[in-house]
């Protein structure tokens, strides 16, 4: 079988049909596909299923156990006591837009003076800045607490140290040889037994600002208002925590189970407005709506322009204003989507020219004179979708100094961050983790940097390692997709990085009617199948492609994500397609395989029999 529907081959992961499925499933009184799942996600008791379907936030891990809390809470009461000048110095992506948004208001509801300072994307990069550090001294800042960065600022802490500030350092990005100078360092890496060493720098944010509110609160409880506000911040974080692609199990999955279900309630006016510009109000948010839809709207401000204006939105207690600025993030991301799509398609293009697609090849870097840096990574990402290679992608327009940027994204089982330190000789500064970095280099050294890259990739990826996998969760019939068993599915999410949506598979479908393109371009695709078990329809988001192909074929397999479409007050199963499979071609001599892993299903044939 050969699979044709997506930009690469992917190769299909089965995973073994588990025994226990079905007793857990008997004891949760929930269908067998559900169990399945459950089991491939190691979670093997009823009690672990129990926990992991119906997350409680009473289970959240206490601020006060948080590495470095309690010396971040008493420097901020010294502060708040003396009525001393904090400024909060947060990044400009969404984790840490949301992550600032959170302290400073806390600080203020609390009586605080306080301020925040972004750093422009494109004239002062990531992190801390001296020339930041320095102006914010001047202005006359006593008490800096960074938010998802500065972990790696050593020498700019040790500036502000110099200026007279005190610095409290909140981070989640990997600690190096040498912390900085800091009064106290909010770090979940710091102490290896801490339960989650995958917080995003939001919830980061949020453990430090919930310390904060019970060290000022006189008995067990908070008060009314500092409840209320710490329940709106549970919804900042699940933003934060989503959009920052962090594990979405354990912590981060109750934080986010939690806050993404208050959003719609939320009394944050900037969190309204962005719901109701997204076209999502009266329908609840999920972790899609965020990833693929407010996210990108708060990312636009510092892609396109300045982050502080995200924050003022997030902050904001004027209906208007709010309103105002989520319909010109909205805008911003319209010109982000377009300035992105040009780059993307100029890209490809220099692939070809470059050969950088050749199978033999084992990374993509790439450079182009007019590429907005606002949106290197985005592009880098979908080049790594497309071509399943690490790839980085630089700006070469650079300032008076002979530096360029860039942006990079990997593959799994490729530590970024590992590979571009091996070929730091050619950088000035680079930062990052195993899936995403950025860089800055001179100009004059882009080509020797691409070089040396791809020679330590080489080294370190083989063919099986940059070819696209699609993980299954079960080869199932259709007819187990009811609207019950999909309801029952449904209680996985929120899904993202770790615990991604359920993937099913189905053997030898065919067509019960003609296949439609839709979508204004007719890139899409509509089509019913059966399996002789039952009929469904389907839909294929950028295979419209494939209408003539699917009637040509008696029968293909399908890889697919199974949900409810609710249209016109009713609601029915549908099939979001991933990947086809079609019978392969005598001309052809590229395959799609698919592989069983562990102990396999015994045929194709008894699949159905065992997902009952």
């Amino acid at each position: 079988m050969i699979s044709t529907a997506g930009t690469h081959k992917y190769q299909w992961v089965i995973k073994p049909q588990h025994e226990g499925g079905g007793s857990l499933a008997h004891a949760l009184k929930i269908s067998s596909v559900l169990g399945q799942v459950l089991m491939n996600r190691e979670i093997t008791s009823a009690d672990q299923a129990n926990r992991f379907l119906r997350p409680k936030l009473t289970d959240l891990i206490r601020p006060d156990q948080t590495p470095g809390v309690k010396d971040a809470v008493d420097r901020i009461k010294d502060a708040l006591d003396q009525g001393q000048k904090i400024t909060v110095y947060g990044d400009y992506d969404v984790d840490g837009i949301t992550g600032v948004s959170i302290l400073m208001s806390l600080l203020k509801l609390v009586g605080g003076q306080v301020d925040y300072y972004i750093p422009h994307r494109l004239d002062e990069g990531y992190g801390l800045n001296a020339e930041a550090i320095e102006s914010l001294a001047a202005g006359g800042t006593q008490l800096l607490i960074t938010v998802d960065c500065g972990i790696s600022g050593v020498d700019t802490a040790r500036r502000a140290a110099e200026l007279g500030m005190d610095v409290i350092i909140t981070d989640h990005h990997q600690p190096g040889p040498e912390l900085p100078e800091a009064v106290a360092i909010v770090h979940p890496l710091l102490d290896s037994d801490y339960p989650n060493p995958h917080a995003a720098g939001a919830m980061v944010a949020f453990k430090l600002a919930w310390a904060v509110a019970d060290a000022l609160s006189s008995g067990a409880r908070l008060s009314d208002e500092l409840r209320t506000f710490m329940m709106d911040a549970t919804g900042l974080a699940a933003v934060g925590t989503v959009a920052d692609v962090v594990d979405l199990r354990g912590e981060n999955r109750i934080l986010t189970h939690f806050g993404l279900k208050g959003l719609a309630n939320s009394g944050l006016l900037g969190i309204q407005a962005l719901i109701d510009v997204a076209g999502l109000e009266g329908q609840g948010v999920d972790s899609y709506d965020v990833g693929f839809k407010i996210g990108p709207m708060l990312n636009a401000a510092g892609r396109m322009g300045h982050a502080r204006l995200a924050v003022e939105l997030l902050t904001c207690r004027s209906q208007m204003r709010a309103r105002q600025i989520a319909e010109y993030l909205k805008d911003q991301n319209t010109q982000r989507q377009q300035c992105g799509r040009k780059i993307f398609k100029e890209a490809c293009q220099m692939v070809a020219a470059r050969g950088f697609n050749h199978p033999d090849r084992r990374s993509i870097v790439l450079a182009g004179e007019s590429w907005h840096r606002g949106v290197l990574g985005i592009v880098a990402s979908r080049l790594v979708d497309k071509y399943y290679r690490p790839t980085i992608v630089v700006n070469l327009l650079d300032d008076d100094s002979g530096l360029v940027q860039g942006s990079a994204r990997s593959i799994p089982g490729f530590a970024l961050l590992d590979g571009i330190r091996h070929c730091s000789e050619y950088l000035v500064t680079f930062g990052g983790h195993a899936m995403a970095a950025g860089l800055t280099l001179k100009s004059s050294q882009v080509e020797a940097f691409t070089e040396a890259f791809e020679a330590y990739a080489a080294e370190n990826l083989v063919q099986e390692d940059i070819s696209a996998k699609l993980e299954i969760d079960a080869m199932v019939p259709l007819s187990v997709f009811t609207l019950d068993s999909l309801k029952q599915l449904a209680l996985l999410g929120p899904f993202g990085q770790g615990n991604p949506h359920p993937v099913f598979a189905t053997e030898g479908v065919h067509l019960i009617a003609p296949p439609r393109t839709v979508g204004a371009k007719g890139d899409h695709l509509q089509l019913t199948i059966s399996d002789h078990t039952g009929a469904v329809r389907c839909i294929g988001f950028g295979m419209g492609k494939l209408a003539k192909k699917l009637q040509e074929v008696e029968t293909f397999n399908i890889a697919y994500e199974a949900q409810i479409n609710h249209y016109n007050g009713n609601s029915s199963p549908q099939l979001c397609l991933t990947d086809i499979q079609f019978p392969e071609s005598p001309k052809t001599s590229s395959r799609s395989s698919i592989v069983e892993v562990g102990t396999p299903l015994k045929s194709s044939q008894e699949a159905p029999t065992l997902l009952k």
